[in-house]
């Protein structure tokens, strides 16, 4: 069992949920005034996209995403930032003519997705690991594009989280480490639930976590109901862990939730389990990250 747990809250996510949980931040200052909400409830780490603040949906603005992060930097309370690398994976057949993207099509290029990775320079980004079926769409994620994705994030300097959405994801991860393209000990995301992925139980998580490398650190997270139950089993395998708006809008059956209402809610779990939360200092160090004040990597050996 893991007793010091690094918790990411991933507040908003790019998904359909704007108009299902008024809760959820849709522009720049209510995303970063909800990082800091969940850093005052004790996460470790905030997890974010941008959205169109006027119409909800997807955004990849780097204007947007700076706007978050000075917010967030200039305010009292202390998190550990996440940046997405992830959009512009989504492809949808066209109707009439399959072989061309349809509407809700958004489609970009390595050097895209990576743009406000490297232009902002967050201690974290994702670096999502293969292609799958996503719900009704698919989700574009080609082997040499995520072998230039993480040349690009390796020369940033940035730690990249490995997105794994299912068991070969895992293996690619593996391969891209096996290939010099991950610094240092790797930091694995294990995303159970999603249509059409890995499913939420801990027959799976189990199973992919006995896949990672020797020296891995990893997380898991569940969507939906299995968000409180993910967490507790991620930390019984030895794991961290994640929540937030991103994957579940309910705080309880039929009770919204906001991002600050779930930290809360997984702090509690935690300390009933015996463990602690890891501080955003505990973190870097942890995980060797970038000191967002030096611009240094933090080190100091396992916390």
């Amino acid at each position: 069992m893991n007793r010091n747990v690094i918790l990411t809250c991933a507040v908003t996510g790019a998904g359909d949920t704007t108009g299902k949980n008024p809760n959820v931040p849709i522009t720049p200052k209510q995303i970063a005034n909800d990082c800091i909400a969940a850093a005052k409830a004790g996460a470790s780490v905030a997890h974010i996209h941008v959205r169109d603040p006027e119409t909800g949906g997807i955004s990849h603005s780097l204007e947007h995403f700076r706007e978050v992060m000075t917010r967030v930097r200039e305010a009292d309370a202390d998190i550990v930032m996440n940046i997405t690398a992830g959009g512009g994976g989504d492809w949808i057949p066209d109707t009439e003519d399959p072989t061309r993207g349809g509407p809700g099509t958004d489609i970009q290029t390595p050097a895209q997705r990576h743009a406000p990775v490297g232009e902002l320079l967050p201690e974290l980004c994702t670096l999502d690991c293969g292609s799958l079926n996503f719900g009704d769409m698919v989700y574009v994620n080609t082997a040499d594009w995520l072998r230039e994705h993480a040349r690009l994030v390796q020369a940033a300097g940035v730690k990249p989280e490995l997105e794994c959405f299912d068991l070969g994801h895992v293996w690619f991860a593996r391969q891209l480490q096996q290939e010099g393209l991950i610094d240092g000990d790797p930091l694995y995301q294990l995303c159970l639930g999603i249509p059409w992925g890995a499913e939420a139980d801990p027959e799976t998580m189990l199973a992919m976590r006995n896949k990672l490398p020797g020296r891995a650190h990893w997380a898991a997270f569940g969507i939906g109901r299995h968000q409180m139950p993910m967490l507790a089993q991620a930390m019984l395998l030895g794991g961290h862990a994640r929540v937030g708006l991103e994957d579940n809008l309910y705080l309880e059956r039929g009770v919204m939730a906001t991002n600050g209402q779930l930290v809360e809610k997984a702090a509690t779990l935690i300390d009933n389990l015996g463990a602690r939360i890891m501080s955003p200092a505990e973190t870097r160090t942890q995980l060797k990250l970038r000191d967002p004040n030096t611009g240094t990597i933090v080190t100091g050996g396992d916390a």
